[in-house]
């Protein structure tokens, strides 16, 4: 029993590092600090949160489905997996911010309501935690 808890007490704090992760790749896609974006810009806080949803999704299934391999397995590939989540979440960012016009950062940023590119992009995020999800399972 105390193991258990032990492991969910490391799985945690891997947990909380990859998601602090994906939400620092997400402020050096942006100009400025995300965080002081986020209390001044839905758009920012949309796609932020997505992210971080995106990421969690990532990092349950990861540890929902390989657990029963052993807790050293498990944990390697939830860093695995999660990571991979981290950077395919980048990469969805770019692509929306090639394909979109303006500097997608920069747009994300404004203060004010949702710009729409901003669901385009969190629905990206999702998407892709999606995809991730359905290659551990």
């Amino acid at each position: 029993m105390w193991d258990n808890l032990l492991y969910a007490v490391v799985y945690l704090g891997v947990g909380i590092g990859l998601l602090i992760l994906a939400a620092f790749v997400v402020d050096l896609l942006t100009p400025g600090r995300l965080v002081s974006h986020v209390s001044e810009s839905y758009s920012s806080a949309l796609v932020l949160a997505a992210a971080l949803i995106g990421q969690g999704l990532v990092i349950f299934t990861a540890i929902w489905t390989n657990a029963s391999s052993g807790f050293g397995d498990a944990l390697g590939w939830t860093v695995a997996f999660g990571l991979l989540g981290v950077v395919l979440t980048a990469v969805a960012f770019l692509v929306v911010d090639l394909l979109t016009p303006g500097k997608l950062g920069t747009i994300l940023a404004r203060p004010g309501p949702v710009q729409p590119v901003a669901i385009v992009t969190a629905a990206a995020h999702l998407a892709v935690a999606g995809i991730v999800v359905a290659s551990i399972a």
